[in-house]
């Protein structure tokens, strides 16, 4: 076989990428609704950081019938007294109740705010580094329904540690998921959502038995994404990214600690991670160190495509464009991330805000 034609699988994925860009939904500006809304805030030690995405909360317009539910779950360093201070009656403040058995903190924290929400027509579930645009939540809600679905993810842009690793997620949905083939289809095996920023219609939520059904589930957003396809519902992504921003971490140690929670969870089982990290490799990884060999064309080629598909994922969601140089570093990260993930799972060393995993 050819050396050039090992360029196939990069060109397809690249074409692939570009056409996904181009239908990737987005929600409209200035949008309005007079549908009930409850926004869902769960909180645990967020006290150092909550305060902008609860004032944005509050600048919300748009939406005449918003009701804003927060819940503090346990957390010891003064969450509550901040949420108080920044929004005092104009949110409803919950305590959370202990974890209960069989139940993992988040999943939990957003059963009860969504048994709070009372008759609200949509539930919006947003964490608290996420920071809306004064007609996100409008042009979330307006999506929603132009669409059809039942759970819509419009992922914000992401900000602060990790910028070689953290747009990887984009990319992979744009490069790898075909996202109206995936809005179709019933497969709840084709599904993707991100946590961040989940709007969702309140009946079908019920329907796909809510949070419960993804009570210990580590990746809850993916699950829950799975529920509302096998209840029968639709599910969409979206690029929020014009009206939503999410400062996830602030230093690699906190990224390295936040996905290796997780990651070992994202394949179904150790083979299949190995051989999603191998793939990247082969594609992505490999031809830089043949740039000077006996075949730099093909590794120039093959490099540039996987940079041209990065590329375009950047424009599409708010990303850096001039980062895609490195996506073969990128790939190496995501690699060793993957296999610290695992490594720390079968060394039950794996927590996060003070609650093993």
């Amino acid at each position: 076989m050819t050396p050039w034609l090992v360029l196939v699988p990069l060109l397809l994925l690249t074409v692939h990428t570009a056409v996904n860009a181009l239908l990737l939904r987005r929600p409209r500006r200035d949008a309005t609704t007079t549908e009930r809304v409850a926004v869902l805030l769960p909180l645990r030690d967020e006290a150092g950081r909550v305060t902008p995405c609860l004032e944005s909360l509050l600048a919300q317009r748009g939406v005449p019938n918003l009701s804003i539910h927060v819940l503090d779950d346990g957390s010891t360093d003064g969450t509550a007294g901040v949420v108080r201070a920044v929004a005092g009656s104009r949110v409803r403040l919950l305590a959370g109740g202990p974890l209960p058995d069989g139940w993992l903190g988040k999943p939990n924290a957003c059963r009860q705010l969504a048994d709070d929400a009372g008759d609200a027509d949509v539930l919006v579930f947003v964490d608290a580094d996420v920071v809306l645009a004064p007609d996100a939540i409008a042009g979330a809600v307006a999506l929603l329904r132009e669409t059809g679905v039942t759970l819509l993810s419009p992922y914000p842009r992401i900000s602060g540690a990790g910028r070689l690793v953290q747009p990887m997620l984009q990319w992979s949905w744009l490069t790898f998921l075909p996202l109206r083939l995936m809005e179709r289809s019933p497969r709840p095996s084709l599904a993707a959502a991100g946590g961040q920023w989940l709007v969702a219609d309140r009946a079908g939520y019920h329907r796909a038995g809510g949070h419960a059904a993804v009570r210990d589930d580590i990746l809850e957003d993916i699950g829950l994404a799975r529920a509302v396809k096998r209840s029968g519902g639709r599910i969409a992504l979206a690029d929020g990214s014009r009206l939503a921003t999410c400062h996830m971490y602030d230093s690699w140690p906190d990224l390295a600690n936040g996905y290796s929670k997780s990651l070992w969870a994202s394949f179904g089982s150790p083979s299949g991670a190995a051989a999603v990290v191998v793939l990247l490799f082969l594609l992505y990884a490999v031809p830089l160190p043949f740039l000077l060999g006996p075949r730099p064309a093909v590794a120039t080629v093959a490099y540039l495509l996987g940079v041209a598909g990065r590329m375009i994922s950047a424009v599409a969601t708010g990303g850096r464009p001039g980062d895609a140089f490195a996506h073969p570093l990128s790939v190496v990260l995501f690699a060793w991330l993957v296999a610290r993930s695992f490594h720390r799972r079968r060394r039950g060393r794996l927590s996060w805000r003070g609650r093993p995993v």
